[in-house]
């Protein structure tokens, strides 16, 4: 079977989706401060989908919470296709403008951040259109605007980042052996849009610098070809990245970077940037004191609207391509907590100075954490260090492989330890991990 054959068949509607091109030329709008920042923030609380609380869901909880909005004549929702184990992959379009815009989200099942955002501005494009908003009319007027949530349901069923068969389906553009794969493809093919978002979260272990802080957020412009050569397309996705940096600056300052730029023949962003379709990549990554990354919800939603606003404009063309090249790229991921100065005691021998690290399971909930270094750690960089000098680790036989006689301390053992005043287990506690050994 010929790989245009395997593709599902798009529905006319979509087929009949406006076209691709750039805005025309249009007089220079307000100030970029009059929008999208304040605006997006009120979208973000007024328009909040507040059926969707954290950052895990199924397909099911997703579309459950949608369908109030979705019931909008503003709206024009399209089945594109089913994932590899049936479950429906739906477009929602809003406007009628000359220019398409295309965005896609949770590719990767646990990325979940900009499915949420997706949902509080699908409910705001959705509102009725005696509720006068100018930003919103003005992108339906010159926008075609096409979302497709939750790409990969499967893998949101088990909250994993690959698809039912095991497949990053970021890793699947020249093959399209998947299900997901295909319908992406597919979609593009039927819109051609002029611009797309590829929406994603990064490890939230990620640091910027400088300051070694958490990265909020990273842009990217992918690269076309190898060469990294910025053409016109690219160009166009670099000053449109830009913008979205100039307004997300004043929501989370300090805590967006740029995202590394080397060109994967693999990957559908680079294969966009390469198709005519000027795109950016927008990764979640973290913010302090946001587990279930409700304020990064609203950051995407910032984000998108301004980016959406400034295509529709055309004032993304009087953004500096510097704003988007001066952002400090993502740097060394950190490990969640270092416990540096002690000494390590296993049973029947001498105790060993050395210092170790772990990392939770999920690296914003918490919870278990699991051995990830032994050793000399001076210069490893924690979220979180715990200077033990002088202290004593006694790490519980979970963490612990036992023969004839001996013991070893397995690196990836469940977190179960307490650190001591000394070497003897029955003195004084000063700090326990993991619970009860």
């Amino acid at each position: 079977m010929s790989l245009h054959r395997s593709r599902p068949a798009l529905p006319l509607v979509l087929l009949a989706l406006a076209c691709s091109g750039t805005p025309r030329a249009t007089s220079r709008p307000a100030p970029v401060a009059d929008c999208c920042l304040e605006l997006g923030r009120r979208i973000a609380s007024d328009n909040r989908v507040a059926a969707i609380t954290v950052r895990r869901f199924t397909h099911t909880d997703y579309w459950a919470a949608m369908e109030p909005a979705l019931k909008s004549s503003s709206l024009r929702v399209t089945s594109v296709g089913a994932s590899t184990q049936g479950r429906a992959l739906r477009a929602i379009t809003f406007g009628n403008g000359p220019t398409t815009v295309f965005l896609w989200s949770q590719m990767h099942g646990d990325e979940s951040t900009a499915t949420m955002a997706l949902a509080d501005l699908v409910a705001w494009m959705g509102l009725s259109p005696n509720q006068r908003d100018a930003v919103r009319d003005r992108i339906a007027s010159r926008l075609t605007v096409v979302m497709l949530p939750m790409l990969n349901p499967d893998g949101a069923e088990l909250f994993q980042r690959e698809n039912a068969v095991g497949v990053d389906i970021n890793r699947d553009v020249r093959r399209l052996s998947t299900a997901e794969a295909r319908v992406l493809k597919s979609v593009r093919d039927s819109i051609r849009p002029a611009f797309g978002f590829n929406l994603h979260d990064q490890n939230a272990r990620t640091l910027g610098r400088p300051g070694n802080q958490r990265v909020g957020i990273a842009l990217l412009a992918p690269a076309a070809e190898a060469t990294n050569a910025f053409g016109p397309t690219r160009e166009a996705a670099r000053l449109v990245a830009a913008r979205v940096r100039s307004v997300l600056e004043r929501e989370i300052p300090g805590r967006i970077a740029r995202y590394d730029d080397a060109f994967n023949v693999r990957a559908f962003g680079d294969a966009f940037q390469s198709w005519g379709t000027s795109l950016v990549l927008i990764e979640s990554g973290a913010l302090p004191d946001d587990p279930e990354k409700q304020h990064l919800r609203r950051v995407n939603v910032i984000g998108i609207l301004s980016a959406l606003d400034a295509i529709a404009t055309g004032d993304f063309r009087n953004e500096d391509p510097n704003v988007y090249m001066s952002l400090p790229v993502n740097d060394r991921s950190a490990v969640d907590v270092v416990v540096t100065g002690a000494s390590l005691v296993l049973p029947g021998q001498a105790p060993v100075r050395v210092d170790i690290s772990f990392n939770y399971d999920d690296a914003l909930r918490k919870g278990r954490a699991r051995v990830r270094e032994i050793g000399d750690l001076d210069d490893v960089v924690a979220l979180d260090t715990i200077v033990a000098t002088g202290l004593f680790i006694h790490p519980a036989a979970a963490m612990l492989t036992t023969q004839r006689d001996a013991s070893w301390l397995r690196l990836g053992s469940p977190v179960q330890m307490t650190l001591r005043k000394s070497a003897d287990p029955s003195s004084e506690l000063v700090r326990e991990f993991g619970g009860n050994r």
